[in-house]
């Protein structure tokens, strides 16, 4: 069953530019770990030297951030689509 990753512009550039991939799997951990074999580049800024999802990684099953759910071992249907999405940090103080 193919499934829609989609890949976000600061990444795009560890995929060969692609913004989204197909990929088989039965869950989370199956799809991310192969879009890494895939991408080479791209597994270091998805995951640890442990294996986990980099903190400032979130990835969603549809609207549901994985961490809600069971991690990498949250399950995939057809028809789903895995959403990665980079944390956003920055700015400065408020304006008074």
């Amino acid at each position: 069953m193919p499934l829609k990753v989609s890949i976000p512009t600061a990444l795009r550039q560890f995929a060969d530019g692609q913004n989204t991939v197909e990929l088989a799997g039965e869950n989370v951990g199956q799809v991310l770990h192969q879009l890494g074999d895939r991408f080479p580049q791209l597994q270091h800024h998805l995951f640890t030297d442990d294996g986990d999802v980099r903190n400032f990684v979130n990835v969603f099953v549809n609207d549901d951030n994985i961490r809600d759910c069971k991690q990498l071992d949250t399950p995939l249907c057809d028809g789903d689509e895995v959403t990665i999405v980079p944390a956003v940090a920055g700015g400065g103080p408020r304006p008074n």
